[in-house]
């Protein structure tokens, strides 16, 4: 006895289409979680080589910044471990929280970096245009393609309503004008 072959029908294409996004979906969550990790490691990694080389009182913005913020890269993932399931009330606060603390060290992380570049050039008088530039490059690709990822899917699902208009327009024309519809001719005498 031999299965029959499924049918592809316009239900099952959606089911196979969700299902492939959310495994898509898991995946990235995992990814996330990963990058996470390295990020926090990194700026670990970072505090240690700043406080064992560099003169640290603390005294000026950039290393107070810094300081705030590497408590906040350590809350961060304390947070994220704190996740309460689908089902609980909580769930879209703590989602909030996790989600504007992540995006607040990101934003005030960029920031910091350019008033590290700037605390370097008045210490040491070195020009640091090429930095700025390439960092300011790098932030405006970043947050063109942050912005850019969450439009995708209403570009994607425009271009789909109007190729589907675009072919219910022409096949409206192609009823109203059929082909074998003309007019004939008659001479009277």
């Amino acid at each position: 006895m031999t299965a029959q072959p499924l049918e592809l029908t316009p239900k099952l294409s959606f089911q196979l289409k969700l299902h492939a996004f959310l495994l898509c979906i898991k995946v990235l969550f995992y990814c996330h979680v990963a990058s996470q990790i390295v990020a926090v490691i990194l700026a670990t990694a970072g505090a240690v080589l700043s406080i064992s080389n560099f003169e640290n009182a603390f005294n000026n913005t950039h290393q107070r910044i810094g300081l705030a913020l590497y408590g906040f890269i350590w809350l961060q993932p304390l947070i994220g471990f704190m996740k309460p399931d689908r089902d609980v009330k909580a769930r879209s606060v703590w989602y909030l929280t996790h989600w504007l603390l992540g995006i607040a060290i990101c934003v005030v992380g960029v920031a910091n970096v350019y008033i590290g570049i700037h605390t370097y050039h008045e210490r040491t008088g070195r020009s640091v245009r090429l930095w700025t530039v390439l960092l300011t490059v790098e932030v405006s690709v970043m947050a063109f393609v942050y912005l850019f990822q969450d439009r995708w899917n209403h570009v994607v699902q425009q271009q789909q309503e109007e190729k589907a208009a675009t072919l219910s327009d022409e096949q409206s024309e192609e009823h109203a004008y059929p082909a074998n519809d003309h007019k004939e001719v008659a001479v009277v005498p």
